[in-house]
């Protein structure tokens, strides 16, 4: 009888989640463990500039990596660096069999080759010299701004809101899609800047809220809601789950994986306790969603938080990652994390969007066509619930599986895309539940006949500085 496994185009192992021994980085030799799960040691600690970085380091890495990362900086990123130990930790966690490699060469091209790296801390020579941004790539590629109730209140969808409550986290992502709001100025970036003061803004959401009964649905983001102080974010939802008409509340941080000292802290523990059991009381759903991209992110530390706050009463933690080359884009990576967030960190895989169309990401993002592939090649394997969708995110339509696309030019990498609700920037838009709205492949992603129709596209319209779609 033959083994059925060997037929398997993917073979499900069972891994244990390990935490990466931090002792390993001369900069943290002396590091207690104590130490490591104070919230506040990992807060002072995160690496913000590329010195700070070599003195963790030590002799690990060649010259010509901080180079490349400082070139990056200077030219192309769109997000400052911050990275907390805890994630700093998983990049060439040196876990496996073969130990750590040796300093100097060795290391540096698997840290170069390390997929939470290539998001986390993007180098120059990691983003492409031409179509480096696509031609309708934009700071606020999902025009949330444009969409504010009030500032800082994204109303896209007919039942749903987006609290964007402050606009820093405790790390940034490279491929950030509020990059023109979040996270300090870079070179190329200067940042959005709310105008009103903190408590006036949260205030003026709450009021939104109360006067407007067809939203029910409350994504409380930013940023990361794990920087916003724990009084003030409590006070934000105990408030929030006062108003009659709000049945699910959702609360986005990174910072349960890049983090989770944070969610594990005993006041934020006895808070969310609090919260919980008020959102419970008045039947509302409390859920958390964190955003991990790679297995190698999820750590003991990482399944402790999550089922810290199963216990505190938190109805669900779910995962929204995206989907990056070089990073997640195969079916073996997508499915190695499902399966560790599923089994092992008490996580539901939720979805993957694909890469937002913000400036510099090309190199990150991936054709429809790939997205369609990946999530047919996972179908199957994870428990229906489980079995996260893959998503693109349409500018002015919204969350599309992507199986959902209306019409697709795989030549020109130009899908066309439709709706069934109007935005809020559109209710007297006679036309808005019946045109097409347009999404763009990586040009690179193209045969030749596509990437000669947008050369030629780009010579011709270059005196017009905006390229018109379609």
């Amino acid at each position: 009888m033959s083994d059925a496994r060997a037929l398997q185009p993917y073979t499900y192992a069972r891994r244990e989640l390990v935490e990466p021994d931090w002792r390993r980085m001369p900069g943290w030799a002396d590091v207690t463990e104590e130490q490591w799960r104070d919230v506040q040691w990992q807060r002072s600690h995160c690496l913000k500039n590329v010195q700070q970085l070599r003195e963790v380091m030590g002799g690990l890495l060649a010259d010509d990596v901080y180079d490349d990362l400082v070139a990056d900086q200077q030219q192309r990123a769109t997000m400052s660096m911050l990275l907390p130990p805890q994630m700093m930790n998983t990049i060439v966690p040196s876990t496996g069999p073969d130990g750590m490699p040796a300093a100097g060469a060795a290391y540096s091209a698997a840290f170069r080759a390390d997929p939470v790296r290539r998001y986390m801390l993007p180098l120059l020579s990691d983003r492409f010299t031409e179509w480096a941004s696509h031609p309708f790539s934009s700071r606020d590629s999902l025009h949330e701004h444009d969409m504010w109730a009030v500032e800082g209140l994204t109303h896209r969808y007919p039942t749903k809101v987006l609290a964007e409550i402050l606009p820093t986290c405790p790390q940034y992502c490279g491929h950030c899609t509020r990059m023109d709001l979040v996270g300090n100025s870079t070179p190329q970036v200067e940042k959005l800047k709310f105008t009103l003061k903190p408590n006036d803004r949260l205030q003026d959401m709450l009021d939104y809220l109360r006067r407007t009964p067809t939203v029910r649905d409350v994504v409380v983001s930013g940023g990361d809601v794990a920087n916003m102080p724990w009084p003030r974010l409590e006070q934000f939802l105990s408030a929030l789950l006062e108003i009659d008409n709000i049945r699910d509340v959702r609360l986005a941080t990174k910072a349960l994986m890049g983090l989770p000292q944070h969610w594990l802290s005993a006041p934020v523990v006895e808070g969310m306790t609090r919260v919980a059991g008020a959102a419970r009381t008045r039947g509302v759903a409390l859920a958390i969603h964190t955003h991990v991209n790679a297995v190698g992110s999820l750590t003991p530390l990482v399944a402790e938080a999550a089922r810290t706050m199963h216990e505190a009463g938190v109805r669900d933690v779910r995962n929204q990652g995206v989907l990056m080359r070089g990073v997640n884009d195969t079916p073996e990576a997508l499915l190695d994390l499902c399966f560790g967030l599923q089994d092992e960190a008490s996580i539901t895989p939720y979805y993957f969007y694909m890469c937002d169309m913000i400036p510099a990401a090309e190199h990150w993002r991936t054709s429809l066509a790939t997205a369609q592939d990946l999530q047919h090649a996972i179908m199957g394997y994870l428990p229906g619930f489980a079995t996260p969708r893959i998503v693109c995110d349409v500018p002015f339509v919204g969350k599309r599986w992507v199986h959902q696309v209306h019409a697709y030019d795989t030549v020109r990498g130009i899908s066309e895309w439709t709706k069934n609700y109007r935005t809020s920037v559109e209710g007297d838009d006679a036309d808005a539940l019946s045109r097409t709205y347009p999404y763009y492949d990586p040009i690179d992603t193209l045969p030749e006949e596509g990437r000669r129709w947008w050369a030629d596209r780009a010579r011709l319209e270059a005196g017009l500085g905006t390229l018109v779609s379609g």
